[in-house]
């Protein structure tokens, strides 16, 4: 008997560890639930409803297949071994199959869980899946990781034309067994289910998945360089969700998007360029995790932005969180995440530049907030970001580079749609005014609306000595 251990790999077409499974023999499928270890790691309630969604929905394709899916609890990661090793004996399971995650903790729970096994006689064989490169085999001439992306890119670029990662075969259903899958839970205590609202714009399932990338290439690929930006048009591909969980594999939107571009790698349609370079984009902070390990532990890339005056400022710090900065482009974007459990890219990168610049708040803050509400949340993208907006990380923003939010919001909203959608307070406001309500000489003010809390231009200059001095401790005669 074989056992595939479902974890962001939720799907059954293109999953490597399930295929290598089955071509063993007969299998079981497991999925532990772990609460205790997912209040640790920040994980959002929405985003642990959305796993709970899909394995429910990944059941009922396995059992098409004949394969029953085990549900058991571990409720910190410390106990999947002895969870796993007893599930191994009570069906005389003779090999644990999986798909390799990256983090620090998922790496010491697997390294543990093979120990375990390997004790027993039962054998671990783990896969590549949720990425197109093994972390390791895109290095640098010297050896190392790469810590620019450009440079990454271009690797990557190269290895794609030799040929691309194949897809898995599909599965064959095989002999109807004896054992019977177990429910899957509804909820999961500690995690609040999300709003219908929420389960509404994310609804669960391969289907779902692949309907969003098929009309993403079909619709709206072609035009990606440019509506990318713009967070009042559908111009993303809404799959973020479904790849951190692994309801969709990096592979299959390579290959379909390689196809609506011909099969060109880096010209033609410059849309399929720009996706791609997103989904590699990907690629490169999962290397980052395995490369420099300290990014899981909570800690800067750029180890000398660790003495980095932070500022306490709570009250500050809870008006960010709660979308009334008074400045309407970051308001709205918080208020989307609050809502939906998700934020335009562009939003994230200019909401959490000012909670690092302008407020002069430690990245960490938001990395939490992030994850604590996104139902897309995953380590790698998510610490990636905030450390390159807060030009703490790898191939980071310059510290003198700051988004000026209004510019960015009368750049990419220029009408203030995206503005009127989420505060209904300025839903009246004038296409002059609506993305500073307070300009010079208030000709258009709203009682409904908060002054802003910090003066950008001050603020910026703050952000910019902190930096400035940082460097000049560190590096004595520094010249900016």
């Amino acid at each position: 008997m074989q056992l595939i251990w479902l974890r962001s790999d939720l799907r059954v077409h293109d999953n490597t560890a399930l295929a290598r499974a089955c071509a063993h023999g007969p299998t079981l499928a497991i999925w532990l639930y772990s609460p205790q270890q997912w209040h640790a790691h920040d994980d959002a309630p929405c985003k642990v409803d959305f796993w709970l969604r899909n394995v429910h929905e990944v059941s009922e394709r396995l059992a098409e297949l004949n394969i029953p899916l085990l549900i058991r609890k571990a409720d910190h990661w410390a106990q999947a071994p002895a969870v796993l090793l007893q599930v191994c004996r009570e069906h005389g399971v003779q090999a644990l199959h999986l798909n390799e995650e990256y983090g620090v903790n998922e790496t010491r729970r697997d390294q543990a869980v093979g120990q375990v096994l390997a004790q027993a006689g039962i054998a671990l064989h783990r896969y590549l899946d949720q990425l197109l490169f093994k972390p390791g085999s895109i290095l640098t001439r010297n050896g190392g990781y790469f810590q620019v992306f450009s440079q990454f890119r271009k690797v990557c670029l190269e290895r794609l034309h030799l040929g691309l990662p194949a897809l898995q075969r599909t599965i064959e259903r095989q002999a109807l067994g004896t054992v019977a899958s177990d429910p899957v839970p509804e909820a999961v205590a500690g995690f609040p289910s999300p709003p219908d609202s929420l389960r509404d714009l994310w609804p669960a399932g391969e289907p779902e998945a692949h309907r969003r990338l098929q009309r993403f290439v079909e619709d709206a690929v072609d035009a990606y360089q440019v509506q990318r930006d713009i967070p009042a048009v559908a111009g993303t591909s809404q799959l973020s969700a479904y790849l951190a969980a692994g309801v969709i594999s990096p592979r299959q939107c390579l290959h379909q998007a390689l196809a609506h571009n011909q099969g060109e790698i880096d010209s033609g349609n410059r849309g399929v360029q720009t996706w791609l370079n997103e989904l590699l984009w990907r690629e490169f902070y999962k290397h980052i995790l395995v490369g420099y390990p300290r990014v899981s532990r909570h800690r800067a890339f750029r180890q000398d932005t660790e003495a980095l005056p932070w500022r306490h400022a709570p009250e500050e710090l809870k008006a960010w969180q709660e979308g009334r900065t008074g400045i309407p482009i970051i308001d709205a974007a918080m208020r989307q995440l609050l809502a939906t459990g998700w934020m335009h890219n562009r939003l994230r990168m200019i909401v959490a530049m000012f909670l690092t610049k302008n407020l002069l708040i430690d990245w960490r803050e938001g990395e939490r907030f992030f994850m604590r509400h996104l139902i897309d949340g995953d380590l790698a993208a998510n610490n990636g970001g905030w450390q390159w907006s807060a030009s703490t990380g790898t191939d980071a923003a310059p510290y003198f580079r700051i988004f000026n939010p209004i510019n960015q919001s009368r750049r990419f909203d220029s009408r203030g749609s995206f503005i009127k959608q989420w505060l209904p307070e300025l839903a009246n406001a004038d296409e002059k005014y609506v993305h500073n309500p307070l300009p010079d000489g208030g000709l258009f003010t709203s009682n409904d609306y908060p002054p802003p809390i910090v003066d950008l231009g001050s603020s910026r200059q703050r952000a910019l000595e902190a930096f400035k001095s940082l460097a000049a401790r560190q590096h004595p005669g520094f010249e900016p």
